[in-house]
């Protein structure tokens, strides 16, 4: 009986046991969580850049001078007409 009883395990020894298993387990919750959260993250190197829109690539040719200033607005124009419907 005195194996169960006298193991020269006093109060601190006790505190530093139950510590060290509650920041043992503290640490593989954690770490499962971080790794459950990296898999299932999206990943961001599959998105494309998004295309300039028509707008802005007349506007950019006006700017560099490749197009003047009345075909930069009937194209403007050409672009907001409603679609034409075949007959």
């Amino acid at each position: 009986m005195m194996f169960w009883y006298d193991h020269d395990v006093n109060g601190w020894g006790w505190f530093a046991m139950s510590a060290g298993m509650i920041l043992f387990w503290a640490l593989i919750i954690t770490l499962a969580v971080l790794v459950f959260r990296a898999l299932n993250q999206p990943h961001e190197h599959t998105h494309l850049p998004a295309a300039p829109a028509p707008e802005d690539i007349l506007r950019e040719r006006l700017a560099r001078g490749e197009i003047e200033e009345e075909e930069y607005r009937r194209r403007l124009a050409a672009l907001h007409a409603p679609p034409l419907t075949k007959p």
